[in-house]
Protein backbone atom coordinates (compact mmCIF):
# COMPACT_ATOMS: atom_id res chain seq x y z
CA UNK A 1 0.00 0.00 0.00
CA UNK A 2 3.03 2.29 0.40
CA UNK A 3 4.31 2.05 -3.15
CA UNK A 4 6.50 -1.04 -3.14
CA UNK A 5 10.12 -0.13 -3.89
CA UNK A 6 9.26 3.59 -3.77
CA UNK A 7 8.71 3.25 -0.01
CA UNK A 8 12.45 2.64 0.44
CA UNK A 9 13.17 6.18 -0.79
CA UNK A 10 11.34 8.10 2.00
CA UNK A 11 12.51 5.47 4.49
CA UNK A 12 16.16 6.00 3.54
CA UNK A 13 15.80 9.81 3.49
CA UNK A 14 14.21 9.87 6.95
CA UNK A 15 16.80 7.39 8.22
CA UNK A 16 19.56 9.81 7.16
CA UNK A 17 18.04 13.08 8.40
CA UNK A 18 16.19 11.84 11.51
CA UNK A 19 17.11 8.26 12.39
CA UNK A 20 20.92 8.36 12.45
CA UNK A 21 21.22 11.77 14.24
CA UNK A 22 18.75 10.79 16.99
CA UNK A 23 20.29 7.34 17.33
CA UNK A 24 23.75 8.90 17.70
CA UNK A 25 22.38 11.38 20.25
CA UNK A 26 20.88 8.60 22.41
CA UNK A 27 24.08 6.54 22.17
CA UNK A 28 26.23 9.53 23.12
CA UNK A 29 24.04 10.59 26.05
CA UNK A 30 23.90 7.09 27.53
CA UNK A 31 27.63 6.52 27.04
CA UNK A 32 28.58 9.88 28.58
CA UNK A 33 26.18 10.02 31.56
CA UNK A 34 26.21 6.22 32.11
CA UNK A 35 22.63 5.95 33.35
CA UNK A 36 19.30 4.66 32.10
CA UNK A 37 16.59 6.79 30.53
CA UNK A 38 15.16 8.12 33.83
CA UNK A 39 18.62 8.86 35.26
CA UNK A 40 19.80 10.61 32.09
CA UNK A 41 16.86 13.02 31.96
CA UNK A 42 17.12 13.75 35.70
CA UNK A 43 20.83 14.43 35.20
CA UNK A 44 20.16 16.86 32.34
CA UNK A 45 17.49 18.63 34.39
CA UNK A 46 15.26 17.46 37.27
CA UNK A 47 12.38 19.20 35.47
CA UNK A 48 12.82 16.81 32.53
CA UNK A 49 12.72 13.64 34.65
CA UNK A 50 9.15 12.99 33.56
CA UNK A 51 10.37 12.31 30.01
CA UNK A 52 12.34 9.34 31.31
CA UNK A 53 9.32 8.00 33.19
CA UNK A 54 7.15 8.55 30.10
CA UNK A 55 9.54 6.49 27.94
CA UNK A 56 9.30 3.66 30.50
CA UNK A 57 5.49 3.79 30.37
CA UNK A 58 5.61 3.67 26.56
CA UNK A 59 7.96 0.65 26.74
CA UNK A 60 5.54 -1.09 29.10
CA UNK A 61 2.55 -0.69 26.78
CA UNK A 62 4.56 -1.64 23.69
CA UNK A 63 5.83 -4.73 25.52
CA UNK A 64 2.24 -5.77 26.27
CA UNK A 65 1.34 -6.20 22.61
CA UNK A 66 4.82 -7.32 21.49
CA UNK A 67 4.57 -10.27 23.83
CA UNK A 68 1.15 -11.16 22.44
CA UNK A 69 2.78 -11.54 19.01
CA UNK A 70 5.47 -13.74 20.59
CA UNK A 71 2.65 -15.82 22.12
CA UNK A 72 1.03 -16.24 18.70
CA UNK A 73 4.39 -17.27 17.23
CA UNK A 74 4.95 -19.80 20.03
CA UNK A 75 1.53 -21.33 19.34
CA UNK A 76 2.23 -21.72 15.61
CA UNK A 77 5.75 -22.98 16.39
CA UNK A 78 4.33 -25.69 18.66
CA UNK A 79 1.82 -26.71 15.97
CA UNK A 80 4.46 -26.96 13.22
CA UNK A 81 5.84 -30.36 14.30
CA UNK A 82 3.32 -32.37 12.31
CA UNK A 83 2.71 -33.36 8.72
CA UNK A 84 0.58 -32.16 7.09
CA UNK A 85 0.48 -28.81 8.86
CA UNK A 86 -2.83 -28.28 10.72
CA UNK A 87 -3.69 -25.23 8.58
CA UNK A 88 -3.02 -27.08 5.32
CA UNK A 89 -6.61 -28.23 4.77
CA UNK A 90 -10.07 -27.24 5.93
CA UNK A 91 -11.44 -29.37 8.78
CA UNK A 92 -14.18 -31.90 8.14
CA UNK A 93 -17.51 -31.73 9.93
CA UNK A 94 -19.31 -34.99 10.66
CA UNK A 95 -23.00 -35.49 11.31
CA UNK A 96 -25.18 -38.57 11.46
CA UNK A 97 -25.59 -38.90 7.69
CA UNK A 98 -22.40 -37.68 6.01
CA UNK A 99 -19.08 -35.80 6.30
CA UNK A 100 -18.49 -32.40 4.67
CA UNK A 101 -15.95 -29.57 4.67
CA UNK A 102 -16.48 -26.77 7.20
CA UNK A 103 -18.59 -24.24 5.18
CA UNK A 104 -16.96 -21.15 6.69
CA UNK A 105 -13.50 -22.48 5.86
CA UNK A 106 -14.53 -23.40 2.32
CA UNK A 107 -15.65 -19.81 1.66
CA UNK A 108 -12.32 -18.32 2.79
CA UNK A 109 -9.19 -20.50 3.07
CA UNK A 110 -7.73 -23.10 5.41
CA UNK A 111 -5.05 -20.71 6.76
CA UNK A 112 -7.53 -17.87 7.34
CA UNK A 113 -9.95 -20.21 9.11
CA UNK A 114 -7.17 -21.64 11.30
CA UNK A 115 -5.95 -18.16 12.27
CA UNK A 116 -9.34 -16.80 13.31
CA UNK A 117 -11.12 -19.92 14.58
CA UNK A 118 -8.35 -22.17 15.92
CA UNK A 119 -5.56 -19.77 16.96
CA UNK A 120 -7.47 -16.64 18.05
CA UNK A 121 -10.74 -18.51 18.66
CA UNK A 122 -12.70 -15.32 18.03
CA UNK A 123 -16.45 -15.24 18.50
CA UNK A 124 -18.82 -15.28 15.54
CA UNK A 125 -19.99 -11.69 16.09
CA UNK A 126 -19.25 -8.55 18.11
CA UNK A 127 -22.29 -9.21 20.30
CA UNK A 128 -20.72 -12.45 21.59
CA UNK A 129 -18.00 -12.07 24.23
CA UNK A 130 -16.42 -15.49 23.79
CA UNK A 131 -14.52 -17.48 26.41
CA UNK A 132 -10.93 -17.57 27.62
CA UNK A 133 -8.52 -18.86 24.98
CA UNK A 134 -6.49 -21.28 27.12
CA UNK A 135 -4.07 -22.22 24.34
CA UNK A 136 -3.04 -18.61 23.76
CA UNK A 137 -3.05 -17.85 27.49
CA UNK A 138 -0.47 -20.60 28.08
CA UNK A 139 1.63 -19.39 25.12
CA UNK A 140 1.50 -15.79 26.39
CA UNK A 141 2.52 -16.93 29.87
CA UNK A 142 5.42 -18.91 28.35
CA UNK A 143 6.53 -15.79 26.46
CA UNK A 144 6.61 -13.71 29.66
CA UNK A 145 8.53 -16.47 31.48
CA UNK A 146 11.13 -16.52 28.68
CA UNK A 147 11.57 -12.74 28.89
CA UNK A 148 11.86 -12.80 32.69
CA UNK A 149 14.42 -15.63 32.68
CA UNK A 150 16.53 -13.80 30.10
CA UNK A 151 16.41 -10.51 32.03
CA UNK A 152 16.58 -11.87 35.59
CA UNK A 153 20.29 -11.10 35.97
CA UNK A 154 20.07 -7.69 34.38
CA UNK A 155 21.01 -6.21 31.05
CA UNK A 156 24.38 -7.98 30.81
CA UNK A 157 22.80 -11.46 30.82
CA UNK A 158 20.33 -10.43 28.10
CA UNK A 159 23.26 -9.10 26.07
CA UNK A 160 24.69 -12.63 25.78
CA UNK A 161 21.34 -14.00 24.63
CA UNK A 162 21.13 -11.19 22.06
CA UNK A 163 24.08 -12.70 20.16
CA UNK A 164 21.89 -15.68 19.24
CA UNK A 165 18.59 -13.81 18.92
CA UNK A 166 20.23 -11.26 16.58
CA UNK A 167 22.23 -13.63 14.35
CA UNK A 168 19.78 -16.54 14.01
CA UNK A 169 17.15 -14.51 12.05
CA UNK A 170 19.78 -13.67 9.40
CA UNK A 171 20.45 -17.38 8.88
CA UNK A 172 16.72 -18.07 8.49
CA UNK A 173 16.16 -15.05 6.21
CA UNK A 174 19.01 -16.12 3.91
CA UNK A 175 17.64 -19.69 3.80
CA UNK A 176 14.16 -18.37 2.99
CA UNK A 177 15.56 -16.02 0.32
CA UNK A 178 17.47 -18.83 -1.42
CA UNK A 179 14.46 -21.16 -1.19
CA UNK A 180 12.10 -18.38 -2.24
CA UNK A 181 14.09 -17.51 -5.36
CA UNK A 182 13.76 -21.13 -6.53
CA UNK A 183 9.94 -20.96 -6.40
CA UNK A 184 7.71 -20.26 -9.39
CA UNK A 185 6.50 -16.66 -9.33
CA UNK A 186 9.18 -15.34 -6.96
CA UNK A 187 10.66 -13.17 -9.72
CA UNK A 188 7.22 -11.61 -10.30
CA UNK A 189 7.03 -10.74 -6.60
CA UNK A 190 10.48 -9.14 -6.53
CA UNK A 191 9.74 -7.28 -9.77
CA UNK A 192 6.57 -5.96 -8.12
CA UNK A 193 8.66 -4.81 -5.15
CA UNK A 194 11.08 -2.85 -7.32
CA UNK A 195 8.36 -1.34 -9.53
CA UNK A 196 7.95 2.02 -7.79
CA UNK A 197 4.59 3.72 -7.54
CA UNK A 198 6.08 7.19 -7.42
CA UNK A 199 2.72 8.95 -7.16
CA UNK A 200 2.24 7.45 -3.67
CA UNK A 201 5.38 9.28 -2.49
CA UNK A 202 3.39 12.52 -2.64
CA UNK A 203 1.01 11.25 0.05
CA UNK A 204 1.85 12.48 3.59
CA UNK A 205 0.77 9.17 5.19
CA UNK A 206 3.56 7.30 3.38
CA UNK A 207 6.16 9.64 4.91
CA UNK A 208 4.46 9.37 8.30
CA UNK A 209 4.56 5.58 8.19
CA UNK A 210 8.19 5.64 7.01
CA UNK A 211 9.08 7.89 9.97
CA UNK A 212 7.21 5.57 12.34
CA UNK A 213 9.12 2.60 10.94
CA UNK A 214 12.46 4.40 11.42
CA UNK A 215 11.66 5.10 15.09
CA UNK A 216 10.49 1.54 15.74
CA UNK A 217 13.34 -0.10 13.81
CA UNK A 218 16.05 1.81 15.71
CA UNK A 219 14.20 1.87 19.04
CA UNK A 220 14.27 5.66 19.26
CA UNK A 221 12.50 7.33 22.18
CA UNK A 222 12.01 4.13 24.17
CA UNK A 223 15.07 4.51 26.37
CA UNK A 224 16.54 1.12 25.45
CA UNK A 225 19.34 2.63 23.34
CA UNK A 226 20.34 4.93 26.21
CA UNK A 227 20.36 2.02 28.68
CA UNK A 228 22.45 -0.27 26.46
CA UNK A 229 24.95 2.47 25.54
CA UNK A 230 25.54 3.26 29.23
CA UNK A 231 27.54 -0.01 29.35
CA UNK A 232 29.90 1.12 26.57
CA UNK A 233 33.43 2.25 27.29
CA UNK A 234 33.73 6.02 27.64
CA UNK A 235 36.07 6.27 24.63
CA UNK A 236 33.86 4.08 22.40
CA UNK A 237 33.27 5.54 18.91
CA UNK A 238 29.49 5.90 19.20
CA UNK A 239 29.30 7.93 15.97
CA UNK A 240 30.63 4.94 14.03
CA UNK A 241 28.22 2.66 15.92
CA UNK A 242 25.25 4.87 15.01
CA UNK A 243 26.05 4.81 11.28
CA UNK A 244 26.93 1.09 11.24
CA UNK A 245 23.85 -0.08 13.16
CA UNK A 246 21.53 2.14 11.10
CA UNK A 247 22.76 0.79 7.78
CA UNK A 248 22.75 -2.82 9.01
CA UNK A 249 19.16 -2.16 10.02
CA UNK A 250 18.38 -0.80 6.54
CA UNK A 251 20.07 -3.78 4.89
CA UNK A 252 18.04 -6.13 7.11
CA UNK A 253 14.81 -4.37 6.09
CA UNK A 254 15.67 -4.80 2.40
CA UNK A 255 16.60 -8.47 2.93
CA UNK A 256 13.36 -9.18 4.80
CA UNK A 257 11.37 -7.34 2.11
CA UNK A 258 12.99 -9.47 -0.62
CA UNK A 259 11.97 -12.63 1.25
CA UNK A 260 8.40 -11.37 1.73
CA UNK A 261 7.90 -10.42 -1.92
CA UNK A 262 9.51 -13.64 -3.18
CA UNK A 263 7.07 -15.71 -1.09
CA UNK A 264 4.11 -13.46 -1.97
CA UNK A 265 5.02 -13.83 -5.65
CA UNK A 266 4.96 -17.62 -5.24
CA UNK A 267 1.59 -17.46 -3.48
CA UNK A 268 0.18 -15.12 -6.15
CA UNK A 269 1.38 -17.51 -8.86
CA UNK A 270 -0.51 -20.42 -7.24
CA UNK A 271 -3.71 -18.36 -6.94
CA UNK A 272 -3.30 -17.19 -10.54
CA UNK A 273 -2.92 -20.78 -11.80
CA UNK A 274 -6.14 -21.77 -10.00
CA UNK A 275 -7.86 -18.75 -11.54
CA UNK A 276 -6.74 -19.78 -15.05
CA UNK A 277 -7.92 -23.38 -14.56
CA UNK A 278 -11.33 -22.40 -13.14
CA UNK A 279 -12.04 -19.82 -15.84
CA UNK A 280 -10.78 -22.10 -18.62
CA UNK A 281 -13.32 -24.69 -17.47
CA UNK A 282 -16.03 -22.00 -17.68
CA UNK A 283 -14.98 -21.17 -21.25
CA UNK A 284 -15.13 -24.86 -22.24
CA UNK A 285 -18.66 -25.09 -20.80
CA UNK A 286 -19.71 -21.92 -22.67
CA UNK A 287 -18.28 -23.37 -25.90
CA UNK A 288 -20.13 -26.63 -25.31
CA UNK A 289 -23.54 -25.01 -24.79
CA UNK A 290 -23.00 -22.60 -27.70
CA UNK A 291 -22.73 -19.31 -25.80
CA UNK A 292 -19.27 -18.85 -27.33
CA UNK A 293 -18.08 -19.62 -30.85
CA UNK A 294 -15.01 -21.79 -31.46
CA UNK A 295 -13.86 -19.17 -34.00
CA UNK A 296 -13.04 -16.82 -31.10
CA UNK A 297 -10.33 -19.17 -29.79
CA UNK A 298 -6.90 -18.96 -31.50
CA UNK A 299 -5.85 -22.31 -33.02
CA UNK A 300 -2.70 -22.65 -30.90
CA UNK A 301 -4.67 -22.54 -27.62
CA UNK A 302 -4.86 -25.88 -25.79
CA UNK A 303 -7.11 -25.65 -22.74
CA UNK A 304 -5.63 -28.81 -21.19
CA UNK A 305 -2.28 -27.04 -20.72
CA UNK A 306 -3.18 -23.36 -21.07
CA UNK A 307 -0.81 -20.70 -19.72
CA UNK A 308 -1.81 -17.48 -17.97
CA UNK A 309 -0.70 -15.46 -21.02
CA UNK A 310 -2.82 -17.56 -23.40
CA UNK A 311 -5.83 -17.39 -21.09
CA UNK A 312 -5.64 -13.60 -20.85
CA UNK A 313 -5.37 -13.45 -24.66
CA UNK A 314 -8.60 -15.48 -24.95
CA UNK A 315 -10.17 -13.35 -22.20
CA UNK A 316 -9.41 -10.12 -24.12
CA UNK A 317 -10.81 -11.55 -27.37
CA UNK A 318 -14.05 -12.68 -25.71
CA UNK A 319 -14.39 -9.32 -23.94
CA UNK A 320 -14.13 -7.44 -27.26
CA UNK A 321 -16.47 -9.74 -29.22
CA UNK A 322 -19.05 -10.18 -26.44
CA UNK A 323 -18.80 -6.66 -25.06
CA UNK A 324 -22.50 -6.20 -24.28
CA UNK A 325 -23.10 -9.56 -22.60
CA UNK A 326 -19.59 -10.13 -21.24
CA UNK A 327 -20.48 -9.56 -17.57
CA UNK A 328 -23.11 -12.31 -17.69
CA UNK A 329 -20.47 -14.87 -18.75
CA UNK A 330 -18.85 -14.80 -15.30
CA UNK A 331 -15.26 -14.72 -16.55
CA UNK A 332 -12.49 -12.82 -14.76
CA UNK A 333 -9.02 -11.65 -15.68
CA UNK A 334 -6.16 -13.63 -14.10
CA UNK A 335 -3.21 -11.31 -13.44
CA UNK A 336 -0.40 -11.98 -10.95
CA UNK A 337 -0.07 -8.23 -10.47
CA UNK A 338 -3.66 -8.04 -9.19
CA UNK A 339 -3.00 -10.81 -6.67
CA UNK A 340 0.14 -9.05 -5.43
CA UNK A 341 -1.78 -5.80 -4.98
CA UNK A 342 -4.33 -7.67 -2.84
CA UNK A 343 -1.65 -9.21 -0.58
CA UNK A 344 -2.48 -9.09 3.12
CA UNK A 345 -0.62 -6.83 5.55
CA UNK A 346 0.18 -6.67 9.26
CA UNK A 347 -0.29 -9.84 11.32
CA UNK A 348 -2.10 -11.44 8.39
CA UNK A 349 1.16 -11.39 6.40
CA UNK A 350 2.94 -13.72 8.84
CA UNK A 351 0.03 -15.81 10.11
CA UNK A 352 -2.07 -16.12 6.93
CA UNK A 353 -0.06 -15.36 3.78
CA UNK A 354 3.23 -16.96 4.87
CA UNK A 355 1.58 -19.98 6.46
CA UNK A 356 -0.41 -20.59 3.28
CA UNK A 357 2.69 -20.27 1.11
CA UNK A 358 4.67 -22.66 3.32
CA UNK A 359 2.05 -25.39 2.92
CA UNK A 360 3.17 -25.61 -0.73
CA UNK A 361 6.87 -25.90 0.18
CA UNK A 362 8.55 -29.33 0.11
CA UNK A 363 9.21 -30.33 3.75
CA UNK A 364 6.75 -27.64 4.87
CA UNK A 365 6.95 -28.47 8.63
CA UNK A 366 10.70 -27.74 8.61
CA UNK A 367 10.19 -24.30 7.02
CA UNK A 368 7.31 -23.55 9.37
CA UNK A 369 9.42 -24.42 12.44
CA UNK A 370 12.28 -22.23 11.19
CA UNK A 371 9.98 -19.32 10.34
CA UNK A 372 8.15 -19.18 13.66
CA UNK A 373 11.33 -19.80 15.64
CA UNK A 374 12.72 -16.75 13.84
CA UNK A 375 9.64 -14.70 14.79
CA UNK A 376 10.03 -15.75 18.44
CA UNK A 377 13.69 -14.71 18.32
CA UNK A 378 12.89 -11.35 16.76
CA UNK A 379 10.13 -10.74 19.28
CA UNK A 380 12.37 -11.58 22.23
CA UNK A 381 15.11 -9.36 20.81
CA UNK A 382 12.64 -6.47 20.61
CA UNK A 383 11.50 -7.14 24.18
CA UNK A 384 15.08 -7.09 25.46
CA UNK A 385 15.68 -3.77 23.70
Amino acid sequence: KNGGGAYLVPYLILLLIIGIPLFFLELAVGQRIRRGSIGVWNYISPKLGGIGFASCVVCFFVALYYNVIIGWSLFYFSQSFQHPLPWDQCPLVKNTSHTFVEPECEKSSATTYYWYREALNISSSLSESGGLNWKMTICLLAAWVMVCLAMIKGIQSSGKIMYFSSLFPYVVLLCFLIRGLLLNGSVDGIRHMFTPKLEIMLEPKVWREAATQVFFALGLGFGGVIAFSSYNKRDNNCHFDAVLVSFINFFTSVLATLVVFAVLGFKANIINEKCVIQNSEKILKLLKIGNLSQDMIPHHINFSSITAEDYNLVYDIIQKVKEEEFDSLGLKSCQIEDELNKAVQGTGLAFIAFTEAMTHFPASPFWSVMFFLMLVNLGLGSMFG
